[in-house]
């Protein structure tokens, strides 16, 4: 057996990563009706992970909650929605996007079977405890479904929105 080379971990990093992150990315994470603000910053670091960026509502306590969990240096792409929320996911949808939305429906897909994003696709996370509202649910393409075999009945927002983000960029 030959010895290999080892490389460090900044140049393994630096051979794997194919592009730059930027807000020309197609894939955009969107907790509309966040409950737990640190997940807030724990998603933008997949954000950065997979390239994607996210939008959230103006609400007065969001950037403390995105500055909190994020511990990277660089700013990231944060899309600020005013207004109603609803409403700007009908624009998204109307201007060409995908609405994934991130629920258990009638009509849900398993994560498993969600093909790689191939447009802008934007990825809807509703309340933690109540879900995505009705009035989201009906702007929705697809939802898909991560399926659970242990006793827990959802993911936290921000592991749930990572897999969801990881499925859809191809990285896994």
């Amino acid at each position: 057996m030959t010895a290999a080379r080892v490389k460090s971990r900044p140049d393994l990093r630096r051979e794997r990563r194919q592009r730059a992150h930027g807000c020309w990315n197609h894939l955009i994470i969107a907790p509309l009706w966040p409950k737990h603000g640190v997940n807030l910053g724990t998603m933008l670091r997949t954000c950065d992970a997979v390239g994607a960026c996210m939008a959230v509502p103006r609400k007065p306590w969001i950037p403390d909650a995105l500055a909190h969990g994020n511990t990277l240096r660089k700013p990231q792409c944060v899309h600020w929605i005013n207004g109603r929320v609803d409403r700007w996911l009908a624009r998204q949808r109307a201007g060409g996007s995908a609405i994934v939305g991130v629920e258990l429906t009638d009509e849900s897909i398993r994560l498993a079977d969600l093909p790689t994003a191939r447009r802008r696709t934007v990825i809807v996370l509703g309340h933690e405890s109540t879900g995505i509202p009705p009035e989201g649910l009906a702007l929705l393409d697809v939802a898909v479904e991560i399926p659970m075999v242990g006793t827990g009945h959802s993911l936290n927002v921000a592991v749930a929105g990572s897999l969801v983000l990881y499925k859809l960029a191809g990285l896994c």
